[in-house]
């Protein structure tokens, strides 16, 4: 079974996308921050990890660049899930190594495909 790690700060976000995952058959767990999240993915070595960019402690741009810095967690594959719409947070995001960027809100449609494109690319 597939782990997928959900980083987001707004709990109802969270408990949403953990109930589709887990609906979807998917191994899901959750942090409330970037700090949280880091350390998660850190010691899980999830298979997908899908994370807001606007959180307290650590935003999801400092998640990414320490995970693309460490050769335990660079490659696995990382979405952004963000209320940030402008083109220049598409870019930056992708810039720093994001596999995918979605904005909110978003389609369980939208999500569950940018899921099957992204599980297959670790």
């Amino acid at each position: 079974m597939s782990q997928i790690l959900v980083i987001e700060d707004e709990k109802n976000i969270r408990e949403n996308i953990l109930e589709i995952l887990e609906n979807e058959g998917f191994d899901a767990i959750a942090a409330e921050n970037g700090s949280i999240g880091l350390h998660l993915a850190q010691e899980k070595l999830p298979d997908l990890i899908l994370c807001d960019i606007l959180m307290p402690v650590l935003d999801g741009y400092g998640v990414l660049t320490a995970l693309r810095s460490q050769s335990q967690t660079a490659t696995i594959p990382f979405m952004f899930l963000s209320a940030k719409t402008a083109k220049i947070d598409l870019l930056q995001g992708m810039k720093l190594g994001a596999n995918a960027y979605l904005t909110k809100p978003f389609t369980l449609d939208e999500l569950l495909i940018a899921i099957a494109i992204n599980m297959t690319k670790k």
